[in-house]
């Protein structure tokens, strides 16, 4: 049996959704509302002490780390292989699913952040806020939460986040410039599955200027989009959210540009 806990637009838990669409295995999904805290309740911690999104539990056996979970699923479930055959390609396939472990997660995090999501969290109580700051239990997430919320994108580390952004686009853009129209071997991988939600997430920021110059990577997403599996994606996708991300990305696009522009 396998169960999920997730939230809807927190982009680890579209990565893992989108390898169980891809495979097409049943999962009993409990939603954590993020921005209530339910993922820093104790019976949560008590399955990933982290307290981040998702948890994958199989067969009462609970897996974290959503880029573990996606190899773990594809090694359990190997009916529809998402690894290349071929050693090398999946030797690059790895290399580009863990590009969000190397800086782009936190990245991504500090640009909706700064763009978009702080200003649900100021819409809170003051106390409610400062409750829900205090108990991130990592200290320097903690700490870079409470600026983002505070400073948004005057917050000193956000035009760094912007630039790596742009940088893994460029890797990207490179890599299919190969003639490829995969990241790694002649099909959808863990790459696709891995980087799809950040891709997505600035198009949800309408920042996908951001590839306007960037055919290669235009195309790949055009063909991501189309697929049954990128239903791990758009079921799931909260109107609020998008109509706040949509808003405030235009409003953030001459600050996106000014760091593009060092």
């Amino acid at each position: 049996m396998l169960e999920l806990h997730h939230n809807n637009m927190s982009v680890c838990a579209q990565k893992v959704r989108l390898v169980i669409r891809a495979k097409n295995l049943a999962v009993t999904e409990h939603h954590l509302n993020l921005r209530q805290g339910d993922q820093l309740e104790a019976a949560y911690l008590a399955l990933n002490p982290l307290g981040v999104v998702p948890t994958l539990i199989h067969d009462g056996r609970p897996i974290v780390e959503s880029t573990l979970i996606c190899e773990y699923l594809d090694e359990a479930f190997p009916e529809t292989a998402l690894r290349p055959g071929d050693l090398v390609e999946r030797a690059a396939m790895r290399r580009f699913a863990n590009i969000p472990d190397q800086g782009l997660h936190a990245a991504c995090g500090t640009v909706s952040s700064a763009i978009a999501f702080r200003h649900q969290y100021l819409a809170r109580p003051k106390a409610e806020l400062e409750d829900n700051i205090r108990r991130t239990p990592d200290p320097a997430r903690r700490e870079r939460k409470r600026m983002t919320i505070k400073m948004g994108m005057e917050a000193p580390f956000v035009p760094d986040a912007i630039r790596l952004y742009d940088g893994v686009l460029a890797r990207i853009e490179t890599r299919l410039g190969e003639g490829r129209d995969w990241l790694a071997g002649n099909d959808y991988s863990l790459a696709e599955a891995g980087l799809t939600p950040y891709v997505a997430r600035l198009d949800q920021l309408n920042l996908a200027s951001m590839w306007d110059r960037r055919p290669n990577l235009a195309a790949w997403y055009e063909r991501i989009c189309v697929r049954d599996s990128f239903a791990g994606i758009a079921d799931y996708l909260d109107d609020g959210y998008l109509s706040l991300m949509a808003e405030q990305g235009a409003k953030a696009r001459h600050a996106v540009d000014a760091a593009l522009a060092v």
